[in-house]
């Protein structure tokens, strides 16, 4: 079984990390993304633990929470160990993209970058298919959640304008005082931005 979830019991860190080649090719491999995001999403855990959840055997979660520590994405969480048991966290609760990523010539580096961004969009469309396919369980959600898009016409420096305000706007939600109330609950928010070719 499972280890019980912890988040809603620690006051989650909203900080975020930025991402360097070196730190992109230590995360861009899907099992450690998996990982962290259980990390960041369900709170502290053991190795056993997380192979339990994720299907996976524990000396491969072992192996791959050691690599995200030594690349700084976990740390332990001395709090919870006992005796020989090693429980993780989740050092930030989110990454960010450093544009360098994108002009870095490097074959290794553009591969690593491909695979996380690959894993994060199917990662974002599993969430998204879950939600249709269980909408039917939570009747109370259905007028509240949203599935939008749209189409504007901006330069790049505008683009970067409306993001930054949608973070801020976002970051004035993390703590309100209706997240305890008994209907509150986790919520995901995906934002994709990004050009088309006019045809």
């Amino acid at each position: 079984m499972p280890e019980p979830e912890k988040a809603a019991k620690a006051t989650p860190k909203h900080d975020t990390r930025v991402l360097d080649p070196r730190s992109l090719r230590g995360l861009a491999h899907p099992l450690r993304m998996r990982l962290l995001r259980a990390l960041r999403h369900y709170g502290p855990a053991t190795a056993s633990g997380l192979a339990e959840r994720l299907g996976e055997s524990s000396g491969a979660t072992s192996y791959h929470l050691r690599q995200l520590a030594a690349h700084g994405f976990v740390e332990d969480d001395p709090s919870l160990g006992k005796g020989r048991e090693r429980w993780w966290r989740a050092a930030q609760q989110g990454v960010r993209w450093d544009e360098s990523l994108d002009r870095n010539s490097d074959p290794e580096v553009r591969g690593a970058a491909d695979l996380l961004l690959h894993e994060n969009a199917s990662h974002h469309t599993q969430e998204l298919a879950t939600w249709i396919a269980t909408r039917h369980e939570w009747p109370a959600w259905v007028g509240a959640s949203d599935m939008s898009d749209f189409t504007l016409r901006l330069p790049p420096s505008a683009v970067r304008e409306l993001g930054e305000r949608m973070h801020a706007l976002i970051d004035e939600y993390r703590n309100v005082p209706e997240a305890g109330a008994p209907d509150a609950a986790r919520v995901r928010l995906h934002l994709h931005t990004f050009p088309q070719h006019e045809d």
